[in-house]
C-alpha cells in the first residue's frame, strides 16, 4: 500500500488512530500547514493531532478526488505532488456540534512519505460561524453578498 492509500485510510476517521500511525505517512521533517499555523517536524504534527483527539469525538474525511501532478507541475510547484479534495465532518466532544466543510490538501511525497501537507479551507466556516453572535453576523453578511 503506497503512502497516498495509507493517508486515505488514516483520514477515514483520524480520531480512531494512534499518534504512532502518523509515522506511517509523514516524514520526520514534514511541514504541515493549515489556515491557522505551521507545524514543522513529526513531533509538532503529533502535538497538533493530540490536541485534536482531546477536543473531537470524530473527525472524518470523505475524500472526493485525488489528483497526481505531472512531472512538469511538480517542478513548477516545488514540493506538491498530489492534490486531495475532501469534505470533513468534525464532531466535537461535549458540545453536540457537527461541523462539515469542504477543503483541499496539497501533498508532497518523497520516498513513500509525506514531506509537505498544506490544507485549504474556509476558516470562517469552520470556526467563526459557530460562535453564537459572530456566527449570526457572518451568515448575514454571506447572505447579502450572495444576492
Amino acid at each position: 500500500m503506497n503512502v497516498i492509500s495509507r493517508f486515505c485510510k488514516i483520514y477515514t476517521d483520524v480520531c480512531q488512530i494512534s499518534l504512532q500511525d502518523l509515522d506511517d505517512i509523514y516524514a520526520s521533517d514534514v511541514v504541515f500547514i493549515d489556515p491557522i499555523t505551521t507545524h514543522r517536524g513529526i513531533n509538532e504534527v503529533k502535538g497538533y493531532f493530540s490536541n485534536l483527539f482531546t477536543h473531537a469525538e470524530s473527525c472524518k474525511f470523505d475524500i472526493a478526488d485525488i489528483f497526481t501532478c505531472t512531472e512538469k507541475e511538480v517542478q513548477s510547484h516545488s514540493d506538491v505532488t498530489h492534490v486531495v479534495n475532501w469534505t470533513m465532518t468534525l464532531v466535537l466532544k461535549n458540545k453536540n456540534k457537527r461541523i462539515t466543510l469542504d477543503g483541499t490538501t496539497q501533498l508532497g511525497v518523497k520516498n513513500d512519505s509525506i514531506i509537505y501537507h498544506k490544507d485549504y479551507y474556509d476558516l470562517g466556516e469552520m470556526v467563526y460561524e459557530h460562535v453564537p453572535i459572530l456566527g449570526f453576523v457572518i451568515k448575514k453578511i454571506k447572505g447579502k453578498l450572495a444576492k
